[in-house]
């Protein structure tokens, strides 16, 4: 809980692209290895360039907390995976052609800004 009340507006918009990315991961959900695992690879690759490119390495190496670290190997992964997954279903850059679905995305996501923000206002007490 602690964590979340701490959460700046840019963390939280990041959940909330997270929270996006896991509807249309459970909605069009594709159970092909080779996707996943090409997704992987692709996260490995990009996320040990960003790893370097963020710690100067190996010049002035700054260590990144655990968080920063994970992200910078999530981001690659969903959205290689994410374009995987839309391809083919006509989606509107990144949005659904289903209002329903994105009706849902933005509920959840919603709910999720509400949450945080409740949680912000219960910590001031």
């Amino acid at each position: 809980m602690k964590y979340f009340q701490q959460l700046c507006l840019g963390q939280q918009l990041l959940w909330g692209y997270f929270i996006w990315y896991l509807v249309i991961v459970f909605l069009y959900f594709d159970p092909s290895p080779r996707l996943w695992f090409s997704s992987l690879g692709i996260a490995i690759i990009v996320g040990t360039a960003l790893v370097i490119s963020t710690t100067c390495w190996p010049v002035n190496f700054k260590t990144l907390d655990q968080w920063q670290t994970m992200r910078l190997f999530l981001i690659p992964f969903c959205v290689s995976s994410y374009a995987s997954l839309i391809k083919g279903h006509h989606f509107i850059l990144i949005f659904p052609p289903v209002i329903k679905t994105n009706a849902i995305a933005l509920i959840a996501i919603t709910i999720f800004f509400l949450l945080v923000y409740l949680l912000k206002k219960y910590k001031q007490y």
